[in-house]
């Protein structure tokens, strides 16, 4: 969007006010906010002042940012980033924005900017020689489904043709822009397809709902049994007038609670066969290499300084601890560890292939020879 500023001192009245019965409106606007969020109502004022005035100008932003108590840049700043603010004198009777955004320009927008200079004036934003049209290019409208379209004042007219929109300028110009239909200026309904709904015309039938009184079926002559065909005795059971339910229910709730009783005894049977299973699977212990064995790294006794194995990338609190109870204190034994004795400690630590993976090795030799500068120069980051 292009830089707006306001106009020239030339153009730039005085003062202004508010008639009466915009004061009293911009008055009750105010009161809509709550006590000390008047300031919102800046957007609302600024429009009043503009329909009032066709404008907004420069005592109009003071005005407005007096009866706000607003600093004077804060109202600018609301005024030069919305286009539906004029800051110079526009059109008495019509400012038509077009739009230019991607969907009206790809539907004729181009076309629309070239009747607007032809008819009103070759620039933007500059009224034509009589003073009552003028016209600019904005960004998006919001109605991209019935593009191309401009705005004219508050009013919307979409599906524009150069030519309709050239009688819409002509109505406007000789005062009759109150006749032109708004909206679509083809035969739609708002955002409805050109031509009319083509979707859901299909007759929809009533639906009967379970409230409504349903007719008798009618049966088939020859599906309808005989008035003396005996219904198997099977086909229902017989119901105990009492219970008013069928009589084998006391003889069901007898089994079940044959069934209940038996549950418990079924289940300790089965606790009991497990515990049985458990007792006779062979026990897997998990066995640590054995400490004298040749690969074991050799130990040391504890030294005064003791090198922080954290330091080493897989190495936690809870390993070193180990790798102490082991004789392991610096980071020179990890760096002179071999094959054998990396398979030990991995064996011993039950972390199979930790320290090939996080190379516990050459991070060592690194902090051995020079610390963390030397890890840094190796690593290209700081050791954990």
């Amino acid at each position: 969007m292009s830089v707006r500023r306001l106009a020239e001192e030339q153009f730039q009245p005085a003062n202004f006010a508010f008639n009466e019965e915009n004061a009293a409106w911009a008055e009750a606007t105010i009161r809509k906010y709550p006590e000390g969020r008047q300031q919102s109502a800046v957007i609302p004022l600024l429009m009043r002042a503009q329909e009032q005035e066709g404008w907004v100008t420069r005592a109009t932003i003071e005005h407005v940012a007096a009866k706000l108590d607003m600093a004077y840049i804060r109202v600018m700043e609301v005024a030069t980033f919305y286009t539906q603010f004029q800051l110079k004198p526009i059109g008495t009777r019509a400012h038509i924005q077009v739009c230019g955004t991607t969907p009206c320009m790809l539907r004729g927008a181009e076309e629309l900017i070239k009747v607007c200079r032809n008819k009103i004036h070759h620039d933007p934003l500059q009224p034509n020689a009589d003073g009552t049209l003028s016209w600019e290019e904005v960004e998006c409208q919001g109605a991209c489904v019935n593009a191309p379209m401009v705005i004219i004042f508050k009013d919307a007219y979409e599906d524009l043709t150069p030519e309709r929109l050239e009688e819409i300028i002509d109505a406007f110009e000789a005062g009759k822009g109150a006749e032109i239909k708004t909206g679509p200026q083809i035969d739609r309904h708002l955002s409805a397809p050109i031509g009319g709904a083509v979707t859901l015309n299909d007759e929809i039938k009533p639906v009967r709902t379970n409230l409504e009184p349903q007719p008798e079926p009618v049966a088939d002559a020859a599906s309808v049994p005989p008035a003396d065909a005996a219904h198997p005795k099977d086909t229902a059971p017989e119901t105990d007038p009492k219970l008013k339910t069928p009589v084998t229910a006391p003889k069901a709730a007898e089994a079940n609670a044959k069934a209940t009783e038996d549950k418990p005894a079924a289940e300790a049977s089965k606790a009991e066969a497990a515990v049985d299973v458990a007792k006779a699977a062979p026990v897997v212990k998990s066995e640590k290499p054995s400490l004298e064995d040749k690969n074991r790294p050799k130990g040391i006794e504890k030294p005064e300084t003791v090198d922080d194995l954290k330091l080493i990338s897989g190495v936690g609190p809870k390993i070193e601890g180990t790798l102490h109870e082991l004789g392991i204190y610096t980071f020179a034994q990890v760096a002179s560890w071999q094959k054998a004795e990396c398979e030990w400690v991995d064996g011993y630590l039950n972390f199979k292939g930790r320290i090939d993976r996080d190379d516990w090795i050459k991070q060592a030799e690194a902090l051995a020879k020079g610390g963390e500068a030397e890890y840094i120069k190796i690593f290209g980051k700081k050791p954990r």
